[in-house]
């Protein structure tokens, strides 16, 4: 496809990537008809005044749909209004993708941005359906879940920065500074309170026969220690 697109289009510089993601997202934006399709097809691919055989009209048949890129050359306009993607657009998303994913491949969990939530705009729904079809070669080559998580997350990255989203960086660094999560609170508590019963155990074991110690081995022993650490480390 991209030696023939070469050959039709001389002076136009195009990667083969870059006319695969056009003929899919033309294919799966639905913007043209089905008669505009052929149409294209039949300018893409001049029938040959019948001299055609049958042997080389099966390729030529097997490549109609990549050359209904030859066509063009036209902007990729979802709607009549500008809330289109325009293809020389696309180099610059990809741009822009490639940028997201380095530079979140190599950011901490903890420094990652806040993602808002993104209104499903024309112009939005365009720019993901524009890039999703990028992604494919990237998690293709993804080898394990942190590399995909990477991935995924450089690419909403990158879809907030092409819309022009406000990013929130100060949230994420304030809500682990300020708060502790609840499993590992619980944790920390567990780990407490067992150290305060271990410290009574270790000292009645030592001779101290105090009241307070007492209670606290029977309770101990029955299963009814319910005492909070604190309280355990204050009488001790």
């Amino acid at each position: 496809m991209h030696r023939f697109f070469e050959e039709r289009e001389p002076a136009l510089s195009v990667t083969e990537q870059n006319l695969a993601d056009r003929v899919w997202y033309i294919l799966r934006s639905n913007i043209f008809g089905d008669a505009e399709l052929e149409r294209l097809r039949h300018e893409a691919v001049p029938s040959s005044n019948g001299n055609a055989t049958t042997g080389n009209a099966a390729p030529l048949v097997a490549q109609q749909t990549a050359y209904v890129d030859a066509a063009v050359n036209i902007p990729f306009v979802v709607d009549s209004d500008d809330d289109g993607i325009v293809s020389h657009e696309l180099e610059k998303i990809r741009s822009i993708l490639e940028e997201s994913m380095l530079e979140t491949r190599s950011m901490p969990l903890e420094n990652r941005p806040q993602l808002p939530r993104i209104p499903l705009s024309k112009r939005n729904r365009a720019v993901m359906r524009a890039l999703n079809p990028m992604l494919v070669t990237y998690l293709e080559a993804s080898r394990d879940l942190c590399k995909t998580d990477s991935i995924i997350f450089g690419a909403a990255l990158a879809v907030c920065r092409i819309i022009g989203a406000k990013l929130s960086m100060a949230g994420r660094a304030t809500r682990q500074s300020s708060a502790i999560p609840a499993w590992r609170k619980r944790i920390e508590d567990r780990i407490a309170k067992a150290r305060a019963l271990i410290g009574r155990l270790t000292s009645f074991r030592s001779g101290n026969n105090k009241p307070r110690v007492v209670r606290t081995v029977r309770m101990a022993f029955t299963g009814q220690i319910l005492v909070c650490p604190s309280r355990i480390s204050r009488r001790n």
